[in-house]
């Protein structure tokens, strides 16, 4: 039910601030914004679920419903009513929904089970390429749909490709980072929720500092130029982390790289959702946003699995802390290269053929 809570509110969220706010640096600051405001309620999370944790795990998943109750309130009282949509009831694409998520599901699993299987296994094969043919299946079914899920057209945006491949690339990298830094701090260290809460509390609030400034620099330089640079210090983060031992000390060892990924998500998070909406009509700024947030949740799930699978081939059955400190070691090196991969990608920038607006044709 929270990812189906996810799915609707997270593009609706992007989709307002762009509807209802020009392009240019007044929408660009209010992304800013956008951002600073998602990395305060991620910082207090960490720490609240770690006190919470304290209490009673259980408080962790009630706490959140009356404060969802609340925002439900504030909602209806204070976001505009748009209204119906001129075109009436759009009917809902479920064969295009149903292959899409099955197939990216599918691509999860089979990464998370392939060391287990076995890589060459049959059932490794089998797994990446049922995902494939349903991925493919999707793209069939949205070229012939006359009301498809995503207008294919819309991937001819050049920028909106890359943002998308970038959110990917910097969600991806930073949640398989902070899945091993947790297991390193409270599985080899013996820290507890709430200090581990606190050791990553840093990354968010250089977010919440940095981010509502990001509109001024965006005017100034453009998307690109902050995105490539806020994940070369997510890199530069990781790569400090590597040599990370099991008595390293907090502030010389791990406040770096908690400073260098917040530095990083500052500068690149707001760009990223600027890029993949800008120059795209109104009546798509909901499929843009629901795209990169797609990308942002896709690439987390896919490099997640990945860093978990590397873990666990890397660090072998023998349960002894140097073995589990090479399987971190291995695995921070997936975060690592995805950042890098991210970096590849939005700096390997042209000029687009063909305008981002793209009038509406039935599956693009």
């Amino acid at each position: 039910m929270k990812g189906v809570s996810a799915a609707f509110t997270a593009p609706a969220g992007l989709s307002i601030i762009t509807t209802a706010f020009p392009e240019g640096p007044v929408r660009n600051k209010a992304l800013a914004v956008y951002t600073a405001t998602g990395a305060v309620g991620f910082s207090l999370g960490l720490v609240v679920g770690g006190l919470l944790t304290e209490a009673g795990w259980r408080w962790v998943f009630l706490l959140p419903a009356p404060l969802a109750l609340a925002i439900l309130a504030a909602g209806v009282r204070f976001v505009p009513d748009g209204g119906r949509p001129a075109a009436g009831r759009r009917a809902i694409d479920l064969a295009g929904a149903t292959t899409i998520t099955a197939g990216m599901l599918l691509l999860v699993y089979t990464v998370v089970e392939a060391p287990a299987a076995g890589w060459t296994s049959p059932r490794t094969a089998a797994g990446l390429a049922g995902a494939a043919a349903l991925i493919a299946l999707f793209v069939a079914i949205e070229r012939r749909v006359r009301e498809p899920l995503v207008r294919l057209g819309i991937l001819r945006s050049g920028p909106l490709v890359r943002a998308n491949l970038g959110a990917m690339a910097l969600f991806g990298s930073w949640v398989g980072f902070q899945f091993i830094a947790t297991l390193y701090l409270q599985g080899l260290r013996g820290w507890s929720p709430l200090e581990t809460g606190l050791a990553i509390f840093p990354a968010g609030a250089i977010v919440a500092l940095i981010a509502p400034r990001m509109g001024a620099a965006v005017a100034r330089v453009g998307v690109w130029r902050p995105i490539a640079a806020g994940l070369a210090s997510l890199a530069a983060g990781y790569a400090l982390f590597l040599p990370i031992g099991l008595d390293s000390a907090y502030v010389p060892a791990i406040l770096p790289t908690m400073l260098l990924c917040g530095l990083g998500f500052a500068l690149a998070f707001g760009p990223l959702n600027m890029a993949a909406t800008n120059g795209i009509a109104s009546h798509e700024q909901g499929l843009a946003g629901g795209l990169v947030n797609t990308s942002f949740q896709f690439g987390g799930a896919l490099v997640l699995a990945v860093v978990t699978a590397v873990d666990a081939a890397a660090a072998g059955a023998g349960g002894s802390p140097d073995a589990v400190m090479q399987g971190y070691r291995a695995a921070i090196v997936v975060s690592l290269a995805a950042a890098v991969l991210g970096i590849v990608v939005t700096a390997a920038r042209r000029r687009s053929r063909v305008p981002l607006v793209v009038t509406e044709t039935a599956g693009g």
